[in-house]
């Protein structure tokens, strides 16, 4: 069924078209296969191609874009790199999706003041090979090469979230094009102010349901002098776990400690040709000095013997670390190659560290039952796991069986003060969980987006709740 914004978008698509094409000239297209690559992410959730897509290459194109689409009442989706994993970027009501690919400048680097200033579109990577000669370098690493913008607008962290934070506490500033076309520019250079309302925050995580963030402004940080990987197998899960919450309450500043499964592990030795045991593992690194790394590195490995790891593997090359961590970003990929013509359905969940190993412990029960494999592979320093259903796309029970754990899993971690999602994001995949963990603070968030967004149009479906 069509709604009646949705006639209205049908029937004026040629002169949005026309309107658009005015401003971007043949960076506008309604081209099938272009529209169907920008209404799907790396989610198992289904895809909504947009009825337009416009690459946008600065500020002022993404605002006449906006106000274009506002005239029309068509939804505006932004698009980056397309990695998120809770179908971010599907136009579940069709629109204009606005690929900010194209707005890939470094638009300054203030490295006295270990800062950055970035458009949109620049990729993680691409930003870090520009820093390499200052001696600089940004942490946040979710594993996929996505764009400084969608990290910013998912609140995206990953694995060394437990020592440098989350794209929340390593955004400093932004740049937002409103859903009335207002261009804004929130926070600043300064690490910290007392003036005014907290927009910069309230951007972060808006997964562009608010506006669409164009330009960033990041923290940055010192390549450490010193760094050193590991690998620990330990008897049990159990033990992996508590040797993660030993270390944090401990006090060792760890820069990763990347929790997995045997069956995880069994999934990356054969994916990257690895020669690891298959056992419950814990992928270490340590950064700092040369005696502070040494003395992080002896703490941990005491902490991780009294739980059975005693078989430290070290990685100190940067070609075995590479090949470490690449195995680790690789994980999902291992998965599906385990059930080939399978798919992938990635959740995340966190828990405050203290109730990490209860939550495991249950969710491991829990998946004894289910009918098709289902590693665990996490950001453990901070209290955040992630399944994969390796499921049959075409089979009802095997999607039935998926979503019943989903529930169990989400459930069990709002239970024990948690929350549905440490870092994928809301989406429209997990909207129907914000009231039980939210409550009434979900009308506040509906009041604050109708009175930004009256119109409804700024990446519709998701994050609340219908």
């Amino acid at each position: 069924m069509v709604s009646p914004a949705g006639r209205s978008r049908i029937r004026h698509n040629d002169a949005l078209v026309a309107e658009l094409s005015a401003v971007l000239g043949e960076r506008v297209t309604t081209n099938q296969a272009v529209r169907e690559r920008h209404g799907k992410d790396e989610s198992f959730h289904a895809p909504h191609p947009p009825d337009v897509v416009a690459f946008a290459e600065s500020t002022d194109e993404v605002r006449d874009i906006v106000l274009i689409c506002g005239r029309h009442g068509a939804p505006v989706i932004p698009y980056g790199t397309g990695t998120s994993l809770e179908g971010h970027v599907a136009a579940l009501e069709g629109g204009v999706c606005i690929d900010l690919s194209g707005m890939d400048r470094i638009l300054r680097v203030g490295a006295e003041d270990m800062d950055v200033t970035v458009q949109a579109g620049v990729t993680r990577k691409r930003l870090n090979e520009h820093l390499r000669d200052t001696g600089l370098f940004f942490p946040i690493d979710p594993g996929a090469d996505a764009s400084i913008g969608g990290m910013t607008a998912t609140r995206a962290s990953g694995t060394n979230a437990v020592r440098y934070g989350t794209m929340r506490e390593n955004v400093l500033g932004l740049t937002v094009v409103m859903a009335d076309g207002r261009v804004v520019h929130t926070g600043g250079r300064a690490r910290k102010s007392s003036a005014g309302y907290d927009l910069t925050r309230l951007m972060v995580g808006s997964e562009g349901t608010l506006g669409v963030i164009t330009e960033i402004t990041l923290r940055l940080y010192g390549i450490p002098e010193a760094i050193s990987s590991a690998v620990c197998a330990f008897p049990t899960l159990l033990d992996a776990t508590n040797t993660v919450i030993a270390t944090i309450q401990a006090g060792v500043p760890v820069a990763r400690m990347e929790l997995l499964d045997a069956l995880q592990m069994e999934a990356c030795n054969r994916f990257s040709k690895l020669d690891y045991p298959v056992a419950p593992t814990i992928f270490f690194e340590f950064h700092g000095s040369p005696r502070g790394v040494e003395e992080q590195a002896e703490t941990v490995k005491a902490i991780a013997g009294d739980f059975g790891g005693d078989d430290f593997r070290w990685s100190t090359s940067p070609e075995e670390r590479n090949r470490l961590w690449q195995a680790r970003h690789d994980a999902f990929y291992a998965a599906l190659a385990m059930r080939p013509g399978a798919q992938g359905w990635p959740t995340d969940v966190c828990v405050p560290i203290s109730r990490l190993a209860e939550c495991i412990a249950e969710t491991q029960e829990d998946l004894k039952s289910a009918p098709f494999p289902v590693p665990i592979v996490g950001h453990a320093g901070d209290g955040n796991f992630h399944l994969v259903y390796v499921i049959d796309p075409d089979s009802q029970s095997e999607v039935e069986a998926a979503n019943a754990i989903n529930e169990r899993l989400v459930t069990r971690a709002l239970a024990m003060g948690g929350t549905c999602t440490g870092e994928h994001g809301v989406g429209y995949g997990k909207a129907k969980f914000l009231t039980a963990e939210h409550g009434e603070a979900v009308s506040v968030m509906r009041a604050i987006k109708q009175a930004l967004d009256p119109m409804n149009l700024m990446n519709p479906g998701k994050i609340l709740p219908p």
